[in-house]
């Protein structure tokens, strides 16, 4: 049994900063967001949901334009398989 890690990816957010010239410092400076919270982003951490909210009021766009949910492709078969096999009771 195969399961993937799911994850948030913010490529959207950086693509949509190029192609506005928009730096770092001036989205910080626009959205009032710390660049601590902008280096988690860039790290995909765990940020609150008021950062997001902010980058998208400050950009005037919705969070599906800085952001994604994809499947990481690390799987943790292994992990699972233990799991079950040891629950299972073997029959001899």
């Amino acid at each position: 049994m195969e399961v993937k890690q799911m994850r948030f990816c913010y490529n959207r957010l950086w693509k949509l900063l190029i192609d506005r010239g928009i730096n770092k410092k001036t989205l910080c400076e626009m959205s009032g967001v710390s660049a601590t919270s902008l280096a988690k982003l860039r790290h995909g951490s765990n940020v609150n949901t008021e950062v997001l909210l902010k980058i998208c009021n400050a950009l005037d766009c919705d969070t599906a334009d800085i952001m994604e949910f994809v499947r990481d492709e690390s799987v943790i078969s292994d992990t699972v398989e233990s799991i079950i096999t040891d629950e299972v009771p073997s029959v001899r």
